[in-house]
């Protein structure tokens, strides 16, 4: 068993997908209508473009936004994304205007950050344990 699939919940999926192709590097893997003005909208690392895919899912339903905000008032983030160098992408990322809520923190065998992705979550970006 492995993980084909995940999701965060956005609140535009238009502006979720430039900000997680255009800000964080992501590609573009599917891109299907759902109803009237919903997709079935993934993004996929170009390092592994058969991997995991990242849903961008519409964030319509009535237990996203209690959810999403306990988890965001409390700082906790809805997913994770491994990188080589946190430092690096932080300054990368805090060039291209994204607001971080956590500065990079050493943590046990991993160096942690958290950034607000401008679609309702808090995400953390984690180099691979030492």
């Amino acid at each position: 068993m492995k993980i084909h699939l995940t999701s965060v919940f956005v609140d535009d999926q238009a502006e979720a997908l430039r900000f997680y192709t255009e800000v964080l590097g992501f590609v573009k893997k599917y891109d299907v209508p759902v109803g009237e003005k919903d997709r079935w909208l993934t993004v996929v690392s170009p390092d592994e473009p058969g991997g995991t895919e990242l849903l961008l899912e519409p964030a319509g339903h009535p237990a996203v936004k209690p959810y999403r905000d306990a988890l965001a008032q409390d700082g906790i983030p809805v997913a994770q994304f491994a990188v080589g160098d946190v430092e690096a992408e932080y300054e990368r990322l805090r060039a291209l205007g994204v607001r971080f809520t956590q500065e990079p923190q050493e943590m046990g065998p991993v160096t942690t950050a958290v950034f607000d992705d401008t679609c309702g979550n808090l995400i953390q970006i984690a180099t691979q344990p030492r």
